[in-house]
Parts: structure tokens; C-alpha cells; sequence
């Protein structure tokens, strides 16, 4: 089937494609079998109705029609791989010209990724933050523990740092009570933070069924963020014991005999934790600098495309939550104050992704990048934990609705990072350089171990 290619612009082109009549002939003899099998004509058996009692009935041109439908996506494919070109939206085809017997002639216009180059990857550069002291960490970890299990008791006594105290808060604005300011029998721990400001100060040295006022900043409701005077009274202040960390409370609070294997353990999860978000953190930035050293023009329907499904899918989850985006806004640690910041920043987060995957795409053609079956197999696995499926599961889902070809490039897009990411510079913020190599990651553990 010979086609031709017009380019419109760098970002959408023109194929008209040729259908010589004996291409199209196979499909409308199956036009004619199907359309036999679903009729009932008095006189002839179903699947027995004859081509020109067809066509009498309901008109060669239906025929023709359904014949054109079936042999389309084919033709269209077979112009995209002549031509070269890597469409991004469906195109819009119309037929120009229909002669029976003769030839089938059809345009296709569609958006197509821009033609351009590549940067040396080797000229990357990205700065990452070190690995956290994994023993400190270990420690904040076993702390977190010895608070989550700390037993506590009854003290007559002035509250101190540490203590848990059972306290009421009345919350009031110019000598009147704030509607819904009222909060009784909440626990806290003095110096633990996380309620308001000033807290700490006032409850420290009250014992209970004493009280003290200070003045604060609201951290919830209709007037979160403004001033308001706080009044606390304590019902109850209770000495928290924290354990101690030896094997009795390991076999408490883990699967482990010993602290010591306790111990070793949470120092391997939190060396891999780290080296993972290191390289996570790497792996982004990497995509950033690449996007800012490739110039590439985005087709404007396409990026109005990716907008909109944004959009939508950030509508219907506020919708779904009773939220509207000023309230969302008010409450979620956004970079955006506004709506129209919010919408803006949207637009140039999608066009930034959009500019990622065309980039990756073409680095994986440039380096012919393969999926393999193993790969597919572990994204497989890999959603099947995150979604709580079995893999049997998540794969008749992947057939049946035709996700192969979305997960193939998924997974393409990652080997291609992971290539890119490799011939970059990483440095962390202390100027060392980063390994992210998988065989420095087994290293570091078979030293941690």
C-alpha cells in the first residue's frame, strides 16, 4: 500500500495512503460473511445470504464501509513505520477517495514527537544530599520503639519534660470562647511538639487540676493560622518508663531472639532505605537536567491533551474527598497559595513529564533498549504487592485490558534511565562521587553486614 508524507510542521505531519482494490478484497469478502451470519432474509439460511442479496438489502456501500473500518489500522500502521514517524495522539483520518474495484485513498494527519538531538549524557551533572549516619538513625528508630512500648504511672507531682499529661484546651479571641475550640481529655507528652506553640512552656510545672493561659497561633479549623489566647488545665500527669533495649523487649517488638539481631537488621533496612532514596533523588534530578539540555518542542494538542487528564483526574479527587481546590489548597503543604498557581504549575509539571517520556523513548530506540520477558514478569510481581493482587491476578488484568504495550514502555523508560543515569555525574552535597551501580549497593551491604 504506498503512502506519501506531507509535513504540516516539526510536530504534525500528513500521510495519504493508497489501498489498491485487490488489498481491500479480502476484507470485503469477510464484510460479506459476517454481515450474512448476523441477518435473518426469508428464503436463505443464516450465514448463506449471497453477496448480491446483500448489497440489495442494505447496499454495497455498508459493505465497502465495514471492509475500510477492519483494513484502516493496519494501513495506518504499515504508513507510520514507512514513514518513520512516532505518533502521539490518535489521528484524524478522512477518506478522499472511494473507487469499487479500483483503489481506496485515505489522509491521516497526526501529531508526531519532534525530530531532535540527544545530549551527551556525560555532560549531566547533579548534586544529591550524603547518606544519613545509619547508626544515628538506628538509634531514632530503637528510641521511636522504647516510646511506642513506654508504660506509664500515676505521679502527684509538678509535670516535667517527658511526662504524659491528660489536659483540657479552651481556645478564645478577644475574651470569647472560639466556636469549636474546645478540646478535652487530650493526651500529650511534653516536648514532643506537633500541637500548638507555647504548650510546652505552659504545661511544664502544673500539677493536676492546675491551669495557665499563653497565647498561640490556631492549627486547625475555620481560623487555622491566626492568634488566639489558650487556656490549659491538667487532669492528669503520668511518668512514662521507657524499657530498656535488651532481648526481652526485641522478641517484643520484632521477629527477632536478641537485640543484637534486631539491632543488625534495622541497620541493613535503614543503609538500603537510604541508598535507595539517594538514588531515587538522583534518578529525578538526572531526568531534570536532561530535559533542560534537550531542545524539543511539544505538540500543543498533545500537551492540551495531557492538561486536561490532569485536570480531570485532580477534579474528581477532590470531588470525591468534598473538597474544593481553595480548601485543598488551605489545607496541604502546596508550593501553590492559589488556584491559578496551582492550574499553572500543573501545565508545567505535565509538559515536563511529557518532554521526559519522549525524551527517554527516543534513547531507548537510539540504544535499542529490549524488554524481556523478566522484566515484564517483575512489574508483574511489583504491582501485585503494591495493589494486594496475586501476580495471576494482575496479569489477566494486564491482557484484558491490553496494558502490555503501556508497561513495555514503562519499563523501557526505566532501563533508559537507569543507562543514562549511569554515564551522569553524581556527586553528593560533600562533593564525593555516588556509585549507583547495583553491585555497589551489594558491596555496601556485605560491609554494613
Amino acid at each position: 500500500m504506498p503512502s506519501t508524507l506531507e509535513k504540516l510542521s516539526d510536530t504534525r505531519v500528513k500521510l495519504t495512503v493508497e489501498i489498491p482494490f485487490a488489498d481491500l478484497k479480502p476484507y470485503v469478502d469477510k464484510a460479506y460473511k459476517e454481515i450474512a451470519g448476523q441477518v435473518s432474509i426469508p428464503g436463505f439460511r443464516k450465514g448463506k445470504v449471497p453477496a448480491l442479496v446483500i448489497d440489495q438489502r442494505f447496499g454495497r456501500g455498508l459493505v465497502l464501509q465495514e471492509a475500510i473500518n477492519d483494513l484502516l489500522p493496519k494501513a495506518y500502521s504499515e504508513a507510520v513505520a514507512e514513514a518513520k514517524v512516532v505518533p502521539l495522539l490518535d489521528p484524524d483520518i478522512e477518506i478522499t477517495k472511494l473507487e469499487d474495484g479500483d483503489v481506496v485513498e485515505f489522509t491521516a494527519e497526526v501529531d508526531i514527537r519532534p525530530d531532535f538531538e540527544l545530549p551527551d549524557f556525560s555532560t549531566l551533572q547533579v548534586t544529591v544530599p550524603a547518606l544519613a549516619d545509619v547508626d544515628a538513625e538506628v538509634a531514632s528508630r530503637i528510641e521511636l520503639l522504647r516510646e511506642r512500648f513506654a508504660t506509664v504511672s500515676d505521679v502527684d507531682r509538678a509535670a516535667q519534660d517527658g511526662d504524659q499529661v491528660t489536659i483540657d484546651l479552651v481556645a478564645s479571641q478577644d475574651g470569647e470562647p472560639i466556636p469549636d475550640g474546645t478540646s478535652e481529655g487530650v493526651t500529650y507528652v511534653i516536648g514532643s511538639g506537633g500541637m500548638l506553640d507555647g504548650l510546652d512552656e505552659a504545661v511544664t510545672g502544673l500539677k493536676s487540676g492546675q491551669s495557665a493561659k499563653f497565647a498561640s497561633t490556631l492549627v486547625g479549623g475555620e481560623l487555622e493560622g491566626q492568634p488566639a489566647e489558650i487556656e490549659v488545665k491538667v487532669q492528669k500527669v503520668l511518668q512514662r518508663q521507657l524499657p530498656e533495649v535488651d532481648d526481652e523487649f526485641a522478641s517484643m517488638v520484632s521477629q527477632f531472639d536478641t537485640a543484637a539481631e534486631m539491632r543488625a537488621d534495622l541497620e541493613k533496612s535503614v543503609a538500603q532505605y537510604e541508598r535507595y532514596s539517594q538514588a531515587n533523588q538522583a534518578r529525578n534530578l538526572v531526568i531534570e537536567e536532561l530535559v533542560k539540555a534537550t531542545r524539543l518542542e511539544l505538540p500543543e494538542k498533545v500537551l492540551a491533551s495531557e492538561v486536561d487528564a490532569r485536570t480531570e483526574q485532580i477534579n474528581d479527587q477532590l470531588a470525591r474527598a468534598g473538597l474544593t481546590l481553595e480548601r485543598y489548597l488551605e489545607r496541604a503543604d502546596e508550593e501553590a497559595k492559589t488556584p491559578e498557581e496551582f492550574w499553572a504549575k500543573l501545565a508545567e509539571d505535565a509538559a515536563q513529564g511529557l518532554k521526559a517520556q519522549l525524551v527517554l523513548d527516543k534513547v531507548a530506540e537510539s540504544r535499542d533498549i529490549p524488554v524481556e520477558q523478566d522484566d515484564v514478569s517483575r512489574m508483574i510481581v511489583q504491582r501485585a504487592m503494591e495493589s494486594g493482587q496475586t501476580p495471576e491476578q494482575v496479569a489477566q488484568h494486564m491482557m484484558e485490558h491490553n496494558h502490555l504495550p503501556q508497561w513495555a514502555a514503562e519499563i523501557r523508560r526505566g532501563k533508559a534511565v537507569d543507562l543514562i543515569v549511569a554515564e551522569a555525574k553524581i556527586t553528593d552535597d560533600t562533593g564525593a562521587p555516588v556509585d549507583l551501580r547495583p553491585d555497589a549497593a551489594d558491596g555496601a551491604d556485605e560491609a554494613t553486614a
